[in-house]
């Protein structure tokens, strides 16, 4: 009987880790960096640090991860998620009106604090102030690159850092590179290329159409 019981429990704890390890999915890659998906919760996670559920990069290239998972190092592949099982994903679409000035303004979400954006075409990344940075704690000083960069206003202090997702109506990018400017300016977030260059998007009839890439 006790045999019995010990065999049972050995096949749940063998489930319980299958079971775990399918729920983990390496859906973005970037020069030391991974995004995960564990069990729905998505997370951009440089080598050496942890993710959800305890998750530990060991090590990215161009084709997967080395991940730790529930203590045992395994190679994960880059991986496509499908919002229901195994449907075919759909192309998501968002209509954004062109506003005062003829600028188009849009409200999202960065790290899933919310932001209003101004979208830049112009703009090579994502680009905030620092007041912007401080309400997202984003400590950019101690995780960003320092770099100088170029304003209508002369040339700023700035930081380059990583967003884990970004985020409009139903179109979500992860790993989002954007720049942190020391000062107020720019006054409102920009939605720059570094965002905008992994959508679709077009103007047509006084409207910013953008689309998700399958």
């Amino acid at each position: 009987m006790q045999l019995r019981y010990c065999l049972a429990g050995l096949v749940l704890l063998v489930s319980g880790y299958c079971w775990s390890a399918s729920q983990v999915q390496v859906v973005g890659l970037f020069p030391g960096a991974a995004v995960l998906s564990v069990d729905g919760q998505r997370k951009l996670v440089k080598e050496g640090g942890t993710g959800p559920g305890g998750v530990r990069v060991i090590s990215v290239d161009r084709q997967g991860a080395l991940l730790n998972v529930d203590g045992v190092e395994r190679r994960y592949g880059l991986s496509r998620e499908y919002s229901a099982g195994f449907a075919e994903p759909q192309v998501k679409t968002l209509s954004i009106a062109r506003g005062i000035g003829g600028h188009y303004w849009v409200a999202g979400s960065v790290n899933g604090q919310t932001v209003q954006f101004l979208v830049d075409t112009g703009a090579t990344s994502v680009a905030l102030n620092e007041v912007h940075a401080g309400r997202l704690a984003i400590d950019y000083r101690v995780v960003g690159k320092p770099l100088q960069v170029s304003t209508a206003s002369g040339i700023s202090r700035g930081w380059k850092v990583m967003l884990d997702r970004v985020k409009i109506g139903d179109l979500e990018v992860l790993g989002v590179e954007a720049v942190v400017l020391e000062g107020g300016a720019p006054h409102e977030a920009l939605l720059g290329m570094s965002f905008l260059g992994r959508v679709r998007w077009r103007e047509e009839q006084g409207m910013l159409v953008l689309e998700s890439k399958l």
